[in-house]
């Protein structure tokens, strides 16, 4: 039985190309890049110069990057900065955003008395610009909205450039986890002047326990973590210097590629759209994922019309790897928050998967599974 992998928005296969130059790196660079001698001045040039290739690609500059151990750390490291360290006194979110933002918010409202706001979407995972201008117009409070670039769970693209001008109009900082988005849509943040936003090394075929943060020229960093003076004193540890330079590579090769890798996945998800219509008319798509202009390429959100428990248990005794939601919460009894707030009783008491692809996912892969759901139904 050959093992199918369509679980990418949880976390993707690195790349060969990735693997050798990280192999390489833990021989060629294994210095502290703390210290002086020529050994860590050799490792510190290397994540430097990594750090600037990865500013580019974002048209920022590279005092503007911060290593984390990846996304959640990211996340946690700015909106704990937001209230700590800018005065923030309100942040307004959304139920549907990734559980780093969420349980991080509701920390920070707990400890810090912040007042915690969350912006209506509607049933397809579409934030209300109207609701959010409300909220911003109405409160009195230096205010953080943050709204996830694309939705980990039903892939739904958040109109950034609409979000910045609102934020602006309210004078209003903006986080973004941009987590499904970095290595899959390029970002300008000149034309789009997100204040924050956070990426993670293997979502898109770098290694696991690496990302960073971006913090916009101007905001001061305090540490969560203390120790050390690491990453101008925004981060205490010592660098993860060939998986820094793993995510370096990984994002370039991302980027170098993205048309090709986009046009070939996205015909693959159209495919799969159409082989799971052929199998019945009642198979639906949640949070408007089958549409290619308001979702992620990479993920689709399917609502079967029937309630198997065994469903996803099936499929991986099958040998096809999925998610029921997000990947974070796998080992949980509790189910997906996000579909739970999109969706009413009735679709959401029917069992959803969320697949999603990557440049190793095959058309002889979407067969078999085609294949195999059908049987199961």
């Amino acid at each position: 039985m050959k093992a199918i992998y369509l679980d990418n928005a949880a976390t993707t296969k690195i790349d060969d190309e990735v693997l050798e130059l990280m192999h390489n790196s833990m021989q060629e660079f294994f210095g502290n890049p703390s210290s002086t001698h020529q050994f860590g001045r050799k490792a510190k040039s290397a994540v430097e110069t990594a750090r600037k290739n990865i500013a580019k690609h974002f048209n920022v500059t590279a005092s503007e990057i911060v290593f984390t151990a990846g996304g959640t750390e990211a996340d946690n490291l700015i909106l704990k900065n937001a209230v700590l360290n800018l005065d923030v006194q309100q942040i307004i979110t959304a139920k549907t955003e990734h559980h780093a933002v969420l349980h991080t918010c509701e920390f920070l409202e707990k400890t810090q008395n912040i007042q915690l706001d969350f912006v209506n979407v509607d049933e397809f995972g579409c934030v209300d610009l109207i609701h959010l201008e409300e909220l911003l117009s109405d409160s009195d409070h230096k205010t953080l909205v943050s709204l996830m670039h694309i939705n980990n769970e039903i892939g739904r693209i958040l109109p950034a450039d609409e979000i910045c001008r609102i934020c602006k109009k309210y004078d209003a900082l903006f986080h973004s986890d941009t987590v499904q988005a970095i290595g899959h849509y390029h970002l300008d943040l000149q034309k789009t002047p997100i204040d924050f936003i956070v990426a993670s090394a293997h979502k898109f075929h770098g290694p696991k326990g690496v990302g960073f943060a971006y913090f916009r020229k101007g905001f001061g960093i305090l540490p969560m973590l203390h120790g050390g003076d690491q990453e101008r004193g925004a981060r205490s540890s010592t660098e993860n210097v060939h998986s820094i330079l793993g995510m370096d590579k990984a994002l370039t090769i991302a980027y170098n590629n993205l048309e090709k890798d986009k046009n070939y996945i996205e015909s693959l998800k159209v495919y799969f759209i159409s082989e799971l219509k052929n199998i019945s008319d009642d198979i639906q798509f949640n949070g408007c994922s089958s549409d290619l202009g308001q979702s992620s390429y990479t993920i689709l959100n399917v609502r079967f019309p029937v309630n198997n428990a065994m469903l996803l248990f099936s499929l991986d005794m099958a040998g096809i790897a999925v998610s029921g939601g997000s990947a974070c919460q796998s080992g949980s009894s509790l189910g997906s928050h996000v579909l739970a707030e999109i969706l009413n009783e009735k679709d959401a008491d029917n069992t959803s998967v969320r697949f999603s692809f990557s440049k190793y996912t095959t058309k002889e892969e979407i067969n078999e599974t085609v294949k195999k759901i059908k049987e199961l139904l």
